[in-house]
């Protein structure tokens, strides 16, 4: 089959016809929670599942999975943990850990799994057996009894595997044997470039005999003289150096394989073991990237000529594959593709629609601008209730979006659903209404683990996305990291909110609360001396005067100040805290912002510490006002002068753990409204809450003052807020930092999603009720 690639002209107009028919409705409007096609059931934290005497804190992932025939049990590969982990599905919304089997009780404790398929009462996992020996490559495929977890059969491969798919009708296995490349060998100037011989090819197991030990891997060439005039002739990169990546079978039985570094696409007929096809993905040239590393969000960057460079594929019909465009040595068009594959022609590309569905969502990961952005890997199209699914998981954002692809060329976006770290395997489970999500990176020190996400079709919680930004000019706005909240003070339908220094420069935004998901309609650039200020934004306040009221925390003590704005975003004051005070705080410094106006008609200022004031700040040690208590100053802005609180936090027995204030809002002028929480976060995660703190005429205190002489006020906790955010049934979220009465005297919670570093992304935004009812 000859390769045929759209041409420049014809690729853009097909780009420009994917973003307008898909990507500019979904950013303008989600679909309503009514309509969501999946909710979030639950979220299974794989390192629950170790065996005993394994450290919890170890590395385990889950990278691929499969189901069983009943749908009641899950596998899944944890190549970190050298094991594959089972889990029980019976009841989908409480999985439960079954389990694991160690490779080091198959083979050698430096195996890794790569994939895995059930059939019938046998387990296939696919095992890489070369340990960096990638001149060497060798594999195997162990079959286990999913009754009892025996190894009934292990076959040589012949090779170092990757994926595996199953025929529809279950009777053959085939198996990406990819042998891959060394990254760090220089093949004509390029670092980890091809050629890197061996090469690649597929391997073919039959799965009719009645007993697994019989069964045979039989090899399909990607090497043989026909095979590689197909590759060169369909203008593959390096087609002597075939490296077979994912593997997936047509309605016909026709096996697509992709082959990423190769940048293209292989059609194989598994009964005649022969290539018959292969095509080009071709390249993307489009503007509307963010393509620089800056800590900005700036879509305004271009791709030129750059290979799609596909990973995961899957049959959309019998005419139509979709592939992931990841990219790896030249590319990845941050986006997926659906080829006719009777041509090889382009028949639809996400173009910049994926990346801006990423933006618009909050959860695009700048550290990754510079690279392969959202880094769409896993994909899987599946029929649930009649309509035809695609599911295109983004590596870098934690994200899985949904299509409807009932029309191959012209995909709809529907949803999209968040998952935990690096979500690879996207697993349908369509006779069960299930969605598994398995993901492959485990950040231990941060507290977030990796984990199999479960959705329901038609069930679970539909809450998320909680909050999403609007188009302007095409464009999504760019949002991260919100660790403060104000309502506009005539507006019950507005809020504001601001960025922290996950991202360079400092906005507010606009959050339009009216409907669900709340949207944030506009950015605010806010401006210093006429130049982009660079804060770090924990608290903001709408003053009724106009403007804005800015709690800025430093990395150290003296870093902190309070900033008032114009309404323009103009800073036109910057008060920084008392150098007696600053000289006690750590980098937990100014965390919330509110205000009132007194009996003579005076703006009363209010600010929150997080945690204490230390003797020695650098190393957050002797609690100067006693232990577990943290300060609110009150800043008078007539006179200038600040007066001192004191609050008591909660204790906690986690080591390592702290507590500390998030944010603070005025309710009236004689009770302030505090977040307290701790830093934990997942099934750890134990108090995220709202406390009143009565002032009630209490007078503050100057200055450090005296042992003894600090007054602490009183407090009562008006709502577990924890409790709401596990009722997402995702990842529970750390940082609780965001909090405001609306006009309305409705109550609002936001979570800071710290901007993707040791986070899921997921930003969650809560509606906690009313004022009257809480206070």
């Amino acid at each position: 089959m000859p390769s045929r690639t759209l041409p420049v002209a014809a690729m853009l107009t097909a780009t420009a016809l994917a973003c307008g028919a898909a990507a500019t409705p979904a950013l303008a409007e989600e679909t309503p929670a009514a309509a969501s096609a999946f909710g979030r059931l639950a979220t299974y934290p794989v390192f629950q599942n170790v065996p005993a005497g394994v450290d919890p804190a170890d590395e385990t992932v889950a990278e691929i999975s499969a189901v069983s025939e009943d749908g009641r049990t899950l596998v899944y590969t944890d190549a970190a943990g050298k094991r594959i982990g089972f889990l029980d599905l019976t009841d989908p919304s409480q999985p439960t850990g079954l389990g694991t089997v160690d490779l080091a009780e198959l083979g050698h404790a430096d195996d890794q799994p790569t994939s895995v398929a059930i059939v019938g009462d046998h387990v296939l996992v696919v095992v890489d057996e070369t340990g960096g020996a990638f001149t060497e490559p060798k594999g195997r495929l162990d079959v286990l009894r999913l009754s009892d977890r025996e190894r009934v059969a292990s076959i040589d491969l012949g090779g170092q595997p990757d994926s595996i798919a199953i025929s529809h009708d279950g009777k053959v296995a085939a198996i990406a044997i990819e042998n891959q490349r060394d990254e760090e060998i220089e093949v004509d100037g390029v670092e980890g470039g091809l050629p890197q011989a061996p090469g690649g090819f597929v391997q073919v197991v039959k799965l009719t005999a009645a007993k697994p030990s019989s069964w045979k891997a039989q090899p399909v060439s990607f090497s043989s003289p026909s095979a590689q005039a197909t590759l060169a002739d369909a203008g593959l990169y390096a087609p002597t150096d075939p490296e077979p990546e994912y593997v997936a079978f047509g309605p016909d039985g026709t096996l697509a394989v992709t082959m990423q570094e190769n940048n293209g696409v292989a059609l194989v007929d598994v009964r005649t073991r022969k290539l018959t096809g292969a095509f080009s993905t071709g390249t993307l040239t489009a503007t509307g990237f963010d393509t620089t590393k800056d800590k900005r969000i700036d879509a305004s960057g271009s791709l030129v000529d750059v290979p799609r460079e596909p990973d995961s594929i899957a049959w959309v019909d019998e005419h139509h594959v979709a592939t992931a465009n990841e990219g790896d040595l030249f590319g990845g068009t941050r986006g997926w593709s659906i080829f006719d594959v009777r041509t090889g022609e382009l028949a639809w590309d996400a173009g910049t629609s994926y990346e801006q569905l990423a933006i618009a969502h909050g959860v695009y990961n700048d550290d990754r601008a510079g690279k392969k952005g959202p880094e769409p890997e896993g994909l899987a199209v599946a029929e649930f209730g009649g309509t035809p699914y695609a599911f295109v998981a983004s590596e870098r954002s934690n994200i899985v979006v949904v299509y409807d692809v009932s029309d191959p060329v012209e995909p709809e976006f529907v949803q999209t659903l968040f998952a935990t770290n690096g979500p690879e395997g996207i697993l349908p489970i369509p006779g069960h209404d299930l969605l598994a999500v398995s993901s492959e990176v485990d950040e231990a020190d941060a507290g977030v683990r990796a984990s199999v996400s479960l959705f329901g079709f038609g069930a679970g919680d539909t809450s998320q996305p909680s909050l999403v930004s609007d188009a302007v000019d095409g464009q999504a706005i760019g949002w991260l990291a919100l660790g403060a909240l104000s309502a506009d003070p005539a507006d019950a339908g507005t809020l504001y909110t601001a960025n922290d220094s996950a991202l360079k420069t400092t906005s507010i935004f606009t959050v339009d609360v009216t409907g669900s998901p709340a949207r944030i309609t506009d950015a605010l650039e806010v401006t210093d001396g006429g130049a982009p200020a660079s804060l770090d934004v924990e608290g903001i306040f709408a003053r009724p005067q106009g403007g804005f009221w800015l709690a800025s925390e430093g990395t150290t003590g003296a870093g902190n100040a309070l900033i008032r704005t114009d309404a323009s975003g103009a800073i036109v004051e910057s008060i920084a805290l008392p150098a007696d005070i600053s000289s006690h705080v750590g980098k937990w410094g100014l965390e919330g912002v509110t205000a009132t106006t007194d009996a003579t008609g005076d703006e009363v200022v209010y600010v929150a510490l997080q945690r204490p004031l230390w003797s020695d700040p650098a190393a957050a040690s002797g609690p100067i006002d006693g232990e577990g208590v943290t300060r609110i100053g009150r800043y008078d802005v007539a006179t200038g002068d600040w007066t001192w609180f004191g609050v008591q936090l909660a204790a906690t027995s986690t080591p390592g753990d702290w507590m500390g204030l998030s944010e603070i809002v005025a309710v009236d002028e004689d009770t302030l409204a505090v977040i307290e929480r701790d830093k934990l976060n997942g099934p750890a995660a134990a108090v995220k809450r709202v406390v009143a703190v009565e002032l009630g005429g209490v007078e503050g205190i100057a200055g450090v003052g005296a042992p003894g002489d600090l007054p602490v006020l009183s407090t009562s906790a008006v709502v577990d807020v924890l409790p709401a955010l596990r009722a997402v049934n995702g990842w529970t979220q750390e940082k609780l930092e965001g909090l405001a009465i609306a006009a309305d005297g409705r109550v609002y919670a936001v979570t800071d999603n710290d901007g993707l570093k040791d986070a899921t992304g997921e930003t969650v935004f809560l509606r906690l009720g009313s004022a009257a009812d809480l206070f």
